[in-house]
């Protein structure tokens, strides 16, 4: 997954008067501080009942991200994620929640910048960390692996108010 603290590449945000954003070679720049597992929830209310029938569930997936200033130019950015199962008789398999944080340093962009960064880069760095933690508590709960695809990111935050 690559080392989670170090130096990203210096960059440019920029926003052309279609509202696409565009990175360029410039004077932002982006430090992963620290990333870690903020909180973490697993439920099967179901089992071990659920274990002895057939297994093929409707899978709800709820993504959200969040972020704050901590000090200066150091930032939290926390990424969420609720994974559901239901099974066709109604019965809730699973109920997971991950919080996946990491701090952020951010020096010399704008506040539309920052907005950017903190909404789309930062969520994307910590998109295979809560990955990687959902599939490892279905899978220490008995149910098998779910590797959630890749998402735009960029999409979730154009839409948030």
């Amino acid at each position: 997954m690559g080392c989670p603290n170090g130096e990203a590449k210096i960059f440019r945000w920029s926003r052309n008067n279609r509202g696409n954003s565009n990175l360029s070679n410039a004077s932002v720049s982006l430090k992963i501080e620290r990333v870690y597992l903020k909180d973490a929830s697993f439920e099967s209310p179901a089992s071990p009942e659920i274990f002895r029938g057939e297994w093929s569930p409707e899978l709800g997936v709820d993504i959200n991200t969040r972020g704050s200033r901590l000090e200066g130019d150091v930032h939290e950015v926390v990424l969420s994620a609720t994974v559901t199962s239901k099974l066709e008789d109604g019965k809730n398999g699973f109920l997971v929640e991950i919080k996946q944080a990491g701090i952020f340093s951010i020096e010399g962009a704008n506040e539309d910048q920052l907005s950017n960064i903190m909404g789309v880069v930062c969520p994307n760095v910590l998109f295979p960390y809560l990955r990687e933690t959902l599939d490892s508590l279905l899978v220490k709960g008995g149910f098998p692996a779910v590797q959630l695809a890749p998402i735009n990111l960029s999409l979730i935050h154009i839409s948030e108010p």
